[in-house]
């Protein structure tokens, strides 16, 4: 899996440390859900205010999209921290909507269900 960061419109390139963090936070994106193939975090700088967009590609499935943005002359962390939150809801949220999809019962099983209380009913 890889991060990439990149940034647009701004002062060129982020400090070390805020690299750092944003790398260390978002591979632990894993956690929520292991078919991450590639996280894409978008950091620009525009009319004095910090976007931060991140774009997860999941596998069989389309790139998932957070964005936030930062008052003017406020750090690019927080902004940061706040799309991964959402990030990690749409990730939650997608990883339940697969499992509960394979917890449905198949017909056969309903069936079956159905002839062991009415037994009489079968032809």
């Amino acid at each position: 899996m890889q991060v990439d960061i990149s940034v647009r419109h701004g002062h060129g390139t982020l400090s070390p440390s805020v690299s750092d963090h944003i790398r260390t936070k978002s591979e632990k994106l894993l956690t929520f859900f292991d078919r991450v193939t590639a996280i894409k975090v978008i950091v620009d700088f525009s009319n004095d205010r910090a976007n931060v967009e991140i774009l997860v590609d999941a596998e069989h499935r389309h790139d998932l999209v957070s964005h936030e943005s930062g008052a003017v002359g406020e750090p690019v962390t927080p902004v940061f921290d706040a799309a991964l939150h959402k990030m990690e809801q749409q990730l939650r949220k997608y990883k339940e909507k697969i499992q509960d999809h394979r917890r449905d019962p198949a017909l056969g099983e309903i069936a079956e269900a159905a002839e062991k209380r009415n037994p009489e009913a079968t032809p």
